[in-house]
């Protein structure tokens, strides 16, 4: 079971992309994050035309989640929770082959010590209380999306100049470290303890080409799963394309079968 997850920042401007790595890969479930179109305007046919069942939810502009899988999915759930503070774009559940796979667009947080920087804090807290509703540490689970925080210093460049970024700041890190403590194990550094790679670069100053870059996107799985993931990996090519997105693709590969 192949399991990859994209920011595209803009499923509009990037379906080209995103089309080829679906037909180059062939993953069974695919992740998007900040597709930035409201719900009316999202290229559903096109996607469906690669025979894939699509669930989604967006805003305009902003924000936005998309889970692409090869096989219907048995569940779908929009949002943290019921209720006014419903973060429905922001979070997916979707459950393939019964494993919870939950797609998540993190908030940024703006800049330390503003008020969108205290909301990413206490989002973290608030998914966790959601993995202990939904989720059991001692089955198959999956977190993935843009998460936005590099957990240690080797997952960003210069880190000592980063400490005061959003995400990279001591206390989103915490709130980060803290949510995965619920019993989650991030497949690719499990893999990789010291190697140096990223999967966010900015548009300027050639942040690709330099690679002066950060690695927020993450794959994360329960132990159970964790222990069969086979492969994982980065690939850069969709940050290289044209029109590209400012992230690349993360994937992870999981022996059959991936229900333990």
């Amino acid at each position: 079971m192949k399991i990859a997850t994209y920011n595209v920042n803009s499923i509009r401007k990037r379906l080209p992309v995103v089309l080829d790595w679906l037909e180059r890969h062939d993953p069974d479930v695919l992740c998007l994050q900040e597709t930035k179109v409201q719900d009316s305007e999202f290229p559903l046919l096109e996607l469906l035309a690669t025979g894939r069942h699509v669930t989604f939810r967006g805003y305009k502009a902003y924000n936005g989640v998309a889970t692409i899988t090869r096989r219907e999915p048995e569940l779908v759930a929009h949002g943290l929770c019921e209720g006014p503070d419903n973060e429905d774009d922001r979070i997916l559940l979707t459950v393939v082959d019964g494993i919870p796979i939950v797609n998540t667009y993190v908030p940024q947080g703006q800049r330390v010590g503003a008020e969108k920087y205290a909301f990413k804090l206490e989002w973290f807290r608030r998914v966790k209380r959601y993995f202990d509703e939904r989720l059991d540490p001692n089955r198959p689970a999956v977190w993935l999306g843009d998460l936005n925080v590099a957990p240690e210093p080797i997952d960003v460049y210069h880190p000592e100049r980063r400490v005061n970024e959003p995400d990279f700041h001591i206390d989103a890190r915490n709130a980060y470290k803290d949510a995965v403590s619920w019993g989650f194990i991030d497949l690719f550094r499990a893999r990789y303890p010291e190697r140096v790679q990223y999967t966010y670069w900015d548009y300027f100053r050639n942040s690709y080409r330099d690679n002066r870059g950060w690695r927020i996107d993450h794959i994360l799985a329960t132990q159970p799963l964790a222990a069969k993931c086979i492969a994982v990996d980065v690939d850069t090519a969709p940050r290289e394309a044209e029109s590209a997105s400012d992230h690349t693709v993360l994937w992870a590969e999981f022996e059959h079968p991936a229900k333990a």
